[in-house]
């Protein structure tokens, strides 16, 4: 049983400033997601917006990662109170907000993961407590440690920056900067300058309100690149595409590769 004084870790790293990294689940499977958990990230990403991961599968992922490293955060794939709802009665620890890009839905996921009188979350956490046995009671725990990540990855949603950071209880400001590319109609350039500006303008946000700010990382150039300019949650790349960088190396050392960077990208 967890003490009194548990925090989830991956909200302590962020609040001494320093960096997490999250592992990219999108394979619907237990073995995948236990593994990934004990590789070193510090959370799973699991991907329930661009995956056939279900919610029996979530719920098979969060028991594969008891006692080990990683936590279990998941992406829904839209933001409602009802799956946000679905993934932390499972025994999610952080729920991931897809185009979260007014005000109003901001404040939205917040309440999605609160416990009245602070939200709108329903009263039924069995499955939830049985992964985090917590002796205060698992509101008061979940209340403390259920993390909200909105990802800001519209034009919109950059516009209304400034008031979407000051939203209590938003833990982190993650931006898609391919769909918010796309949104600029920039079809996922996310070096335009215009992209780099509004990128800019998200982080100025988060700094200005003490939010961590996040963004998908693929590469350890960019990694390093991108702390250096003071992002701390970083995406990793997706368990696929890592499997196809080790095969990449694998075959190429032997004058082979059946991997075309057309169809399968490499970051």
């Amino acid at each position: 049983m967890m003490g009194q004084e548990w925090q989830n870790p991956v909200r302590q790293t962020l609040a001494a400033g320093k960096p997490v990294i999250a592992g990219t689940v999108t394979i619907p499977s237990a073995e995948v997601a236990a593994q990934m958990s004990n590789y070193g990230f510090d959370l799973l990403w699991i991907e329930m917006e661009h995956s056939p991961i279900t919610l029996e599968t979530l719920r098979n992922m969060v028991l594969a990662t008891r006692g080990l490293k990683a936590m279990p955060f998941a992406r829904v794939p839209v933001n409602e109170l009802w799956t946000a709802k679905r993934v932390l009665d499972a025994g999610a620890l952080g729920v991931i907000f897809p185009f979260t890009s007014t005000v109003e839905l901001a404040k939205q996921a917040v309440a999605a993961c609160k416990y009245p009188p602070l939200g709108r979350r329903g009263a039924g956490p069995g499955l939830a407590m049985f992964r985090w046995p917590a002796p205060e009671g698992y509101p008061d725990f979940a209340d403390r440690n259920a993390m909200v990540i909105v990802i800001i990855e519209e034009k919109r949603a950059v516009e209304k920056i400034e008031e979407i950071a000051a939203v209590p209880g938003i833990d982190v400001l993650f931006i898609g900067t391919n769909d918010l590319a796309f949104s600029y109609g920039k079809r996922g350039n996310q070096n335009d300058p215009e992209v780099k500006q509004a990128i800019a303008r998200v982080l100025a946000a988060g700094k200005k309100n003490n939010l961590p700010v996040g963004r998908p990382a693929a590469t350890p150039a960019l990694i390093a690149e991108y702390l250096k300019e003071g992002f701390r949650f970083i995406q990793g790349p997706a368990d696929t595409v890592m499997m196809a960088n080790g095969a990449r190396v694998l075959l190429e050392s032997m004058g082979k590769s059946g991997i075309d960077p057309k169809k399968q990208p490499l970051y």
